[in-house]
Order: structure tokens, then C-alpha cells, then sequence
């Protein structure tokens, strides 16, 4: 699993042009599912999101969580993160899981996130999306299993 993880200002998702997912403060979470992933190391994933400590405190230090803050997350599944582009110019997605699993665990990681995060938004599984974001920082974390 990957997930490049920004801290935002806000954010949003948009499909056929149609809003379908949108946050202000907190943290848009673009996700990819590798083979051999599953429901717990979704569930170790989404409490590394938890607590992660990257955003500022009054002394400017990145020292408070998400929590802290009472910031949101956009989940968007973005199976391209599993690319393996170590080969030639093309990238080879060998490593990407299979559509079935990762549409599964992409839900699943929504749904254990319900219960940790203020609020929770998300794209849609396989669609051509539009991400909008408002990095704050720029702060951008990549996070592996």
C-alpha cells in the first residue's frame, strides 16, 4: 500500500463534474492497493494517518495530529501510486491488486476511517476524477507499508 498524504486547505473531488467529495482543513489521502494488502494493514495505515503530527502548533512546530487540529480527510483511490517504472519507460502495474480487492480494501479504508477521523469524504472507486487541492505548506508525506 501507498498513500501520498498532503496537508491541505482544502479540497475537493469532482466526477463528471459533480462534486462528490470536499473538505476544508486537513488532509487529502490518495490511495493505492498493492497485492498481498488487507483490512489490517488498512487498519495500521489509517491510525499512522491518525496520528501523525504535521501540523502546526502556536509555536510553529509540527507537533499537533488531525485530531488536534479537527481537520477532515479525501480519500481518493489512485492505483497509478503502484507503478513500478524501474523498467524501460512505461509503467508496469503488476503490482497494483487485482480491481475487486482493491475496490474492497479502498472501501474499507473509508469505513474504519469513519471512526477515526471529524469527517470523512471520498472519490469514486475507477472513475476519471478531478482532484482540486489548496496544499498547505507545501507538506506532502508518503507513507508505505
Amino acid at each position: 500500500m501507498k498513500v501520498v498524504l498532503q496537508r491541505v486547505s482544502s479540497s475537493s473531488v469532482r466526477v463528471d463534474g459533480v462534486v462528490c467529495g470536499e473538505i476544508g482543513h486537513g488532509y487529502l489521502v490518495l490511495l493505492g492497493i498493492n497485492e498481498g494488502d488487507d483490512r489490517a494493514k488498512i487498519e495500521k495505515m489509517v491510525e499512522k494517518i491518525q496520528r501523525l503530527r504535521i501540523f502546526s502548533d502556536e509555536n510553529g512546530k509540527t507537533n499537533l495530529s488531525i485530531g488536534d487540529v479537527g481537520g477532515g480527510i479525501l480519500v481518493v483511490s489512485q492505483f497509478t501510486l503502484c507503478a513500478d517504472c524501474r523498467k524501460g519507460n512505461r509503467p508496469s502495474f503488476i503490482n497494483a491488486a487485482a480491481p475487486a480487492l482493491a475496490e474492497e480494501l479502498y472501501e474499507y479504508f473509508v469505513e474504519y476511517a469513519r471512526d477515526k477521523f471529524v469527517k470523512v469524504e471520498h472519490g469514486v472507486f475507477g472513475a476519471s476524477m478531478k482532484v482540486e487541492l489548496v496544499n498547505e505548506g507545501p507538506f506532502t508525506v508518503v507513507l508505505e507499508d
